[in-house]
């Protein structure tokens, strides 16, 4: 379920990696300068970071050196500096690799499969969920229950993509305001608790007795699956 970090100043470059990268169904995540990176790394726990050397506000090595403090997945270096004594300060400094811009995307995917196999993460976010009662097809965005199809909303569907990424570990109201609707809506729990009520009726769950979708009172919620007790 491999969550990716990019931390890069430029937005076109950031439009360019969400693209190929949500095309092979990773989780992407963005952030514009070094302080931003460093914290959406601490919050997200990504399973690869894309780092940008030439940032606004931080030099990439002290990202690096800041962000290998707490931080022990892959690093992947994206950088105009092609000279060698540089490419050498940020795999000294913990990078994993160094991919000099510009790139293709290809190589880049390639060496993020790389990375994410030797680290012992997936290298992508799952594409299919089938317990037998619920499947769940990412790519195609179906979902099919007993073997009826039914229609989620974006959102709806988006809910159950992260609560079953998540699977049979609680994920705060919070966090799931934050990838639904932003920071600004982390406090607006009503959404929330609207939105799990609609897609709860879809999948013919309930709460008392819950299938799928186990609250966790006042915390969050647990997407159960098929191997939990």
């Amino acid at each position: 379920m491999s969550r990716i970090l990019i931390i890069d100043d430029e937005p076109q470059i950031r439009h360019f990696l969400r693209i190929g990268l949500s095309a092979k169904a990773y989780d992407v995540i963005e952030a514009a300068n070094g302080a931003e990176g460093l914290q959406q790394a601490a919050l997200e726990a990504p399973q690869l970071v894309v780092l940008d050397l030439g940032l606004p506000d931080m030099d990439g090595i002290d990202v690096l050196k800041s962000l290998r403090e707490f931080y022990q997945g892959p690093v992947i270096i994206l950088s105009v500096r092609n000279r060698e004594q540089e490419k050498v300060a940020a795999l000294d400094g913990g990078a994993n690799d160094y991919v000099v811009k510009p790139f293709g995307i290809n190589e880049l995917l390639a060496r993020i499969r790389v990375l994410l196999r030797a680290s012992g993460q997936p290298d992508s976010v799952f594409a299919a969920y089938d317990d037998g009662a619920l499947q769940v097809d990412l790519l195609q965005r179906r979902v099919t229950v007993d073997g009826k199809p039914i229609r989620l909303s974006r959102k709806e569907f988006d809910l159950l993509k992260l609560l079953i990424e998540f699977q049979d570990r609680v994920i705060t109201q919070q966090q799931i305001l934050d990838r639904l609707w932003g920071k600004s809506h982390v406090q607006d729990t009503h959404y929330l608790r609207i939105l799990v009520g609609k897609l709860r009726a879809k999948l013919g769950d309930d709460a008392s007795a819950p299938r799928f979708i186990e609250t966790e009172p006042g915390v969050g919620y647990r997407f159960l699956s098929a191997s939990s007790p």
